[in-house]
This record gives C-alpha cells, structure tokens and sequence, in this order.
C-alpha cells in the first residue's frame, strides 16, 4: 500500500499529486511504502538546500531518499519531497522529479532518461 503524506499546501489538488507520486512509482516498480510532500516557502527551502546540499539560496525541489535498498522493517519509508511553489514553474513536474529522485533516478549522471520519463508522466496527468 502506498502512504502519500501531504505537508504544506499548494494549488495543486491532493489527488493529482498523490497519482503523480503513486505513477513515478510505480514507473520505478515500487507500489508501497511512505512518502512525504511538504511544501515549504522560500526562506524554509533556502535553508535546507545550506544545510543538506552547502548550496545557497532557494530552488525548487529537494529529495531526500530513505530506504532505497534496506531490510523490509514494517512500511517501507521511501523519504520525503521538499517543494518551494513560488521557485517551482510546474508542481506536478516537480512532485514527480523529487519522487524519481527518491528511487535512485538521477539526471546529472543518466544520460537524459529521467528528465523523459518524468516530462512523459507529467503528460498523463494533464
């Protein structure tokens, strides 16, 4: 079973993000666990990305992976999705990239097939 927690709001429906995280999933065949979505503002984002990344200033989303290999211990905690909507052009690109990330996607080493995947996902839920 997949757990989708929604912190924070945006003006992206509940049910659209959840579909977009349970799809990027699935895409990576994970279809249980938690996941976490908060949305933050920009000073909240800023300071994450200094303190996890030694990065300054906002961005738009930051992905923190949990248990991507480890022993199944109760629910699988897949990790949390960090987004800042005012430094975001598209929520449901971002909800969906930050949940690639999650599985171990990674576009500065693939060779473009996570930015493909993710602008495909995206398409199916517009």
């Amino acid at each position: 079973m997949l757990d989708v927690e929604v912190i924070g709001s945006s003006d992206l429906p509940e049910e659209s993000l959840r579909r977009l995280v349970a799809i990027a999933l699935a895409s990576a065949g994970v279809d249980d666990g938690h996941v976490a979505v908060e949305f933050v503002d920009s000073e909240r984002i800023a300071a994450i990305n200094a303190e996890h990344r030694g990065i300054e200033g906002p961005t738009d989303v930051l992905s923190f992976p949990v248990d991507l290999d480890g022993p199944e211990v109760g629910p699988r905690e897949l990790g949390d999705v960090v987004i800042c909507p005012e430094h975001t052009e598209d929520l449901s690109e971002a909800v969906v990239h930050g949940t690639l990330h999650l599985v171990g996607m990674d576009h500065e080493t693939d060779h473009g097939e996570m930015l493909a995947l993710q602008a495909e996902i995206v398409s199916w839920v517009k």
